[in-house]
């Protein structure tokens, strides 16, 4: 990529193309949004063309440019901004040489046949999602289940779930303008946010493979992206009192899974997520100091706070049990699927008499928030809350400060209502 201008400014141009024989260049303008659009500068030879100065015919270079409605950021802040940018130049790059082939069909009649899409997204998704092996298969599978269920909702989209044919194409911005407001009408706090940034990365590699336009069904008519945005620092999912804690492990009900009782217990007094606890093993224990260590699965490699410390409680050691008898590489609860595990959760919550959406991962929002209250009554640091939820940033942790917040006005404001007329 040629270096950029530091003095570029808005409307400025730039070629990217090494090469100075290339046709077509491919060149960058930076926009007043702060981005960069992607284009191609064409060159088509000479005209004769009148000079009335010269009173005579001279050649005149005929050139023309493409907007490619790819865009970069013209300054990018961090690795994820920077990786997007050589993602970009790469599909770039590959739509200049198809141009560069039809330029030499025109003059010389040849040309290098590339790869064709593929003409049904639909079976893409399906067949990508098989061969994917990354722990958040299940948020894939509920990425594909929302999007066809978008199609079913939609009238104007509905045809294409009858059929389940879509052609990459017929995938633009309304559509997905649309299929944001739809997200976020099914799902609450970063659910839609996380499904439409899945479905973006399945669109996106079905458009490296088959070489087509990535970006341009998720830039709108201002050439800003389409995305779901949220407020990182409020928490919507619900959360269990320590009332309705220890009336929930004073349930019980016939058939109850010890397992999955013992490990969402486990959840609620460690905050850990469903994936952490179910590969925890008793080499993640150390029995002397009573410690739980172990790197979280969801910030694995790319967070420096991805290792927590646990100190363990005589009640948690319980549910742990006797390792010394155990293997390293034994796992603490022999879990079944997510699935089984969620149904059995919300039986149990249904007889303890709870009125609440309860996940699993409302086990880990419900530490966090008990974890706060009793950080400030002993005033303690909210950093001690950070650390224990293996939060890269304090945003996140700030959360539940604030559920505790909202529980001390809203009990103000109950209190005032006795005495009110």
């Amino acid at each position: 990529m040629a270096k950029k201008n530091k003095d570029l400014k808005v409307g400025g141009c730039y070629i990217i193309s090494k090469d100075q024989n290339a046709n077509p260049k491919l060149g960058a303008k930076l926009l007043s949004n702060g981005m960069e659009s992607l284009y191609l500068d064409f060159y088509y030879g000479f005209q004769m063309v009148y000079d009335e100065k010269k009173d005579k015919e001279m050649p005149q270079k005929m050139r023309g440019r493409e907007s490619l409605k790819l865009y970069l950021y013209h300054k990018p802040q961090n690795a994820i901004q920077r990786q997007e940018n050589k993602d970009t130049l790469i599909l770039a790059e590959k739509v200049r040489y198809e141009k560069a082939q039809e330029l030499l069909k025109d003059e010389k009649g040849y040309r290098m046949e590339g790869k064709k899409a593929p003409l049904n997204f639909i079976s893409f998704f399906q067949e990508y999602n098989k061969a994917y092996t990354k722990k958040d298969i299940r948020m894939m599978q509920l990425t594909y289940n929302r999007f066809i269920d978008f199609l079913k909702d939609t009238p104007e989209y509905a045809k294409y779930s009858r059929l389940m044919n879509i052609k990459p194409q017929q995938i633009d911005r309304d559509m997905m303008e649309a299929f944001t407001e739809y997200l976020q009408g099914r799902s609450k706090g970063e659910g839609a946010k996380s499904i439409f940034q899945r479905f973006k990365k399945v669109y996106k590699a079905m458009a490296a493979k088959y070489d087509f336009n990535y970006q341009a069904p998720f830039i709108d008519a201002d050439g800003k992206t389409i995305s779901i945005k949220i407020d990182d620092s409020a928490l919507v999912k619900d959360v269990l009192s320590a009332d309705e804690v220890k009336r929930l492990i004073a349930t019980h009900y016939q058939n109850e899974s010890k397992e999955i009782r013992n490990a969402f217990i486990f959840c609620l007094n460690t905050g850990l997520r469903f994936c952490d606890v179910k590969d925890l093993t008793y080499g993640n224990i150390d029995e002397a100091n009573r410690v739980l260590t172990f790197e979280q699965n969801k910030t694995k490699g790319h967070s420096s706070h991805s290792k927590v410390t646990i100190h363990l409680s005589d009640a948690m050691m319980a549910l742990i049990g006797d390792i010394p008898k155990r293997k390293k590489d034994t796992l603490v609860f022999n879990l079944p699927s997510y699935e089984a595990c969620l149904k059995a959760l919300r039986r149990w919550v249904n007889r303890a008499g709870i009125d609440k959406h309860i996940s699993w991962h409302c086990a880990r929002h419900t530490y966090g928030t008990n974890l706060a209250q009793v950080a400030a009554d002993k005033g303690y640091s909210i950093r001690l809350v950070q650390e224990n939820m293996g939060h890269s940033s304090l945003r996140y942790t700030e959360r539940y400060t604030r559920v505790i917040d909202k529980q001390k006005k809203d009990a103000q404001e109950a209190l005032s209502n006795l005495f009110g007329d």
